[in-house]
């Protein structure tokens, strides 16, 4: 008979006097794959911090395997068992696989580490959990999906009871998510107890035990997945039904982007191989592949990130490859950024500072001295229009949400004057409520003669609204196909695995 393993009751949560959790309360059994649903900002990833050590709780209290327990610290839950893997990993990237899932722990024979002996017990759990890690590989040289089995094998490493997985498909493709989930089965099966924070439905319905849904810091649901369908979770989670988005077919106009015969060598590799890909105006193309294909590089070499290595860019029938960034985004070019934290804010700048960031067009600075008031005016406009919850744009962004801080990336990228959107994974992180008005979003600069690259992980993302797709793998553009009834999927996987089709 399952046992309850954890409890936490009427906890309260604030931040600058907002609560973030409101007389929340929570039950996990062992064996058990709890999902925490929400939308984001609902409260979620400040409850497991809470659970974690991150945060202290205002009030309340945590039961864990029957006892009261404060948790002071990350170290006290690990102490405890309790281990947390956050949506932006903390792996140390110059650092081998082993010696990230060993940092910290005193082993035998301490400093002088038998690192074969270390690297055998990885090895054991890696079996054991079918989570497949190569020891000696470091962490630069991973993909992402690579790089969450590290930081799950962190916590299998010291025999966690309780995992906490805050959006852990947000980095994934879907087979690696199918790879994932068979993880959680093993280790539900071994009896380990699993809490999964997510915005994603269909996932939760697909792997899930129970559920608890929070909305606005509170709880307004918390039942077996038996007891609900996904219509029902989407209300609870948003508090309305989603409206249908709908993708008119049309043709677009005259080219805008033109990428030819570009080039990329990293590290003696190429990772973009001659590729060719051309948008018209009022056009989506989606760029269909497994990630770690090409597809960053393509979009930095777009903007100017990154030097071509051969072929050219024309942007409207001007050559812009030897353009510097600023005057490509001068000439109409929004970007979001696949990683946020790294390419797409200032963590600790405040909400209208990071709006400032594309001061090129903003008409924020006059003779060198920026005007505040126009500043403050724009960001309150972009927090109301882009729902970012917020108590006010003078915080630091660390303290937003991730997917409030993807609003944020959104909101000062899309403007009026830009030709080209170039949106890399735009709804990673965000809840379904967020994607649906990012997507429509994209389909309104579509309509209104805007060229949009996007490129996602999501084939139901890219289906969904655009109106070619081109497949791509190891960097090269394996065909393109016209976004219709007609589309066979079967064809589309076998180009992202590489295969030569007619």
């Amino acid at each position: 008979m399952q046992k309850v393993i954890l409890e936490m009751n009427h906890i309260d949560k604030s931040f600058f006097g907002k609560k973030a959790n409101d007389d929340v309360y929570l039950r996990v059994m062992e064996g058990e794959i709890h999902a925490l649903l929400g939308e984001n900002g609902a409260g979620k990833t400040t409850l497991m911090n809470i659970l974690y050590g991150l945060y202290q709780a205002d009030s309340g209290e945590i039961i864990w395997k029957g006892e009261p327990l404060a948790i002071k610290s990350p170290k006290d839950a690990i102490d405890r068992k309790i281990g947390m893997v956050h949506q932006h990993f903390t792996l140390v990237n110059k650092l081998s696989a082993s010696e990230n899932i060993t940092l910290g722990l005193k082993t035998k024979g301490y400093p002088f580490t038998d690192r074969a002996s270390l690297d055998s017990k990885i090895s054991e759990i890696s079996t054991r959990y079918g989570l497949p890690v190569d020891p000696g590989k470091r962490i630069l040289e991973m993909s992402v999906g690579e790089q969450q089995r590290v930081e799950i094998m962190k916590l299998l490493y010291r025999d966690v009871d309780l995992l906490i997985l805050d959006e852990p498909t947000a980095v994934l493709t879907p087979s690696e998510t199918d790879d994932f989930f068979a993880v959680l089965e093993r280790l539900r099966e071994d009896g380990k107890a699993i809490i999964i924070i997510t915005h994603r439905i269909p996932e939760v319905m697909r792997i899930a035990n129970e559920v608890t849904v929070l909305r606005d810091g509170k709880v307004v649901c918390s039942k077996s997945i038996g007891d609900l369908d996904e219509e029902k979770l989407s209300q609870y989670m948003i508090g309305r039904d989603l409206s249908t988005l709908k993708r008119e077919e049309r043709t677009g106009g005259n080219v805008l982007l033109n990428i030819d015969g570009v080039s990329l060598e990293e590290k003696g590799k190429k990772v973009l191989d001659n590729l060719c890909i051309k948008i018209n105006e009022g056009e989506i193309l989606g760029i269909a592949g497994v990630d770690g294909n090409g597809q960053k590089q393509l979009a930095e070499v777009i903007l100017g990130i990154r030097k071509l290595g051969g072929g050219s860019i024309y942007l409207d029938g001007n050559r812009i490859d030897q353009l510097s960034i600023e005057e490509r985004k001068n000439m109409g070019i929004g970007y979001i950024s696949d990683d946020r934290h790294r390419d797409g804010l200032v963590m600790d700048m405040n909400l209208e500072e990071n709006m400032l960031l594309r001061s090129e067009r903003s008409g924020f600075l006059h003779h060198g001295f920026i005007d505040k008031s126009a500043l403050k005016s724009a960001t309150e406009h972009a927090i109301s229009e882009f729902s970012i919850k917020t108590h006010s744009s003078g915080i630091p962004v660390r303290l937003l949400s991730g997917g409030n801080q993807q609003k944020l990336i959104i909101a000062r990228e899309i403007h009026d004057s830009v030709r080209l959107v170039i949106a890399f994974q735009p709804t990673r992180g965000l809840d379904i409520g967020a994607s649906e008005f990012v997507r429509s979003l994209l389909l309104s600069e579509r309509d209104k003669g805007c060229a949009v690259l996007l490129i996602s992980a999501d084939l139901e993302e890219i289906f969904s609204i655009s109106d070619e797709v081109a497949v791509i793998h190891s960097g090269r553009i394996m065909g393109i196909v016209r976004n219709n009834s007609d589309v066979d999927m079967t064809r589309i996987g076998l180009m992202m695995a590489g295969k030569e089709v007619m």
